[in-house]
């Protein structure tokens, strides 16, 4: 055993993974076969790192980047990761969803204000840009705009990110399709990936040749992936961990017959990219016996402006209900622009309030089945944070702990 890394503890107490020098470095050895092209012609690399180095994955990539002789830059925090960027100057970042997220928003949202020229060239860049990653055929004209658009406005944004990224690098959570298709448009390639600590970390990844934004990606070098009957994910290879420390009982159940069972839920498409459905001890069960992934519905709600994070609930209940946490800006902005007091602490409570984000979850219906539907919500000031132990350290929410804090609130919806 070369260290012991422990997991993030989104369902219950954090354990101790026992990795070997061997997985890390099969690990490494799958980064190199990934990224090879896209550093093949750099004299010096640059990464920028934010995850802490207790994460499995920031611990592992760091002896990828040190093995290739590149520069590692550290994040001084989330809030000024895009600060950072414009400093270092990366080749490749890697962030969680919930940071692309923002993004999107913050892009999206600043189009608002800018002039009606640049918001048809955005518009053109982005229906050319998706035109491009779905092979679509473009006309003689299109493809002389859209390499205009590359020079105008592609470049633009990525000078806003240092001017220099070759790829954003995403893992720790599932990546929203729109986003990642949006920035990507935009020219940001988006590089989504999958793992855990107990696979040291990483299963698969995007190659960056053929990126399929609705995937994990291929299989790392030295990994096997199969799938259970139950749609489980399974992995074995050098990269899998030597067990749990001091815990034999939760070992034997993870590992069995050498397969580490991930408790994720995912496929295969026809061209042998992995899909994540959901987590396996996530789904909810509602009173009829339908399996509906909570994540799914998460995922449309917080790419809406109005809403920061949300949480499902639902076990055993003929509906669904969510927690969800205004954005805190634009509730401020809909309050001055309807004169009422500028606190979300009283816009939770707010009539007008409710009702305008009642209408967010409508248009979110809209687009889910009728089992998978917010039938009511609870509206909470406090945002789900590492600090209140609502979040781990990849921006991933402790299920347990939102619902513990809120069960009587939430059980009031029935």
């Amino acid at each position: 055993t070369a260290c012991i890394i422990y997991t993030s503890g989104t369902g219950g107490s954090p354990k101790g993974v026992m990795l070997s020098h061997g997985a890390m470095l099969t690990n490494c050895s799958g980064a190199q076969a990934l990224l090879k092209n896209l550093i093949s012609d750099l004299d010096e690399i640059r990464f920028l790192s934010w995850l802490p180095l207790s994460h499995s994955y920031e611990h592992t990539l760091q002896f990828y980047e040190m093995g290739i002789g590149a520069q590692i830059y550290y994040a001084e925090s989330i809030d000024k990761l895009l600060i950072n960027m414009d400093e270092a100057k990366p080749h490749f970042m890697t962030a969680v969803p919930r940071f692309y997220d923002s993004l999107y928003t913050r892009i999206s949202q600043g189009l608002k204000n800018q002039g009606k020229i640049s918001q048809i060239l955005f518009a053109a860049t982005l229906r050319l840009g998706k035109k491009q990653y779905y092979n679509s055929k473009m006309t003689v004209l299109e493809k002389i705009f859209n390499n205009i658009l590359k020079k105008v406005v592609r470049k633009k944004v990525n000078k806003r990110f240092g001017g220099s990224l070759r790829a954003l690098i995403s893992g720790g959570a599932a990546l929203n399709f729109e986003v990642g298709l949006y920035l990507t448009a935009l020219g940001l390639p988006l590089l989504q990936g999958y793992g855990q600590t107990e696979t040291a970390p990483v299963v698969s990844a995007n190659p960056p040749e053929k990126i399929k934004l609705d995937t994990v990606g291929t299989i790392f070098k030295g990994t096997r992936v199969k799938i259970a009957n139950d749609g489980e994910i399974l992995v074995s290879g050098e990269n899998i961990m030597n067990g749990y420390w001091n815990d034999p009982e939760a070992t034997a159940s993870t590992i069995i017959d050498g397969w580490v069972h991930t408790g994720d839920i995912g496929e295969f498409d026809d061209d042998q990219y992995l899909k994540i459905t959901d987590r396996k001890k996530d789904i909810i069960v509602n009173a009829g016996g339908d399996n509906i992934s909570p994540s799914r519905v998460e995922e449309k709600l917080n790419i809406e402006p109005e809403i920061a994070q949300s949480m499902m609930y639902g076990d055993f209940k003929n509906y669904l209900v969510a927690i969800i946490v205004p954005d805190k800006d634009l509730a401020l902005q809909w309050a001055n622009d309807h004169g009422k007091k500028p606190d979300l602490a009283s816009l939770i409570k707010d009539d007008d309030f409710i009702k305008m984000m009642k209408d967010v979850t409508v248009k979110v219906n809209n687009n889910l089945s009728a089992i998978e539907q917010v039938r009511k919500f609870l509206l909470v000031e406090e945002e789900f944070t590492i600090e209140n132990d609502m979040m781990t350290p990849t921006m991933k929410v402790k299920r347990f702990k939102v619902k513990k804090k809120y069960i009587d609130q939430l059980e009031n919806l029935y």
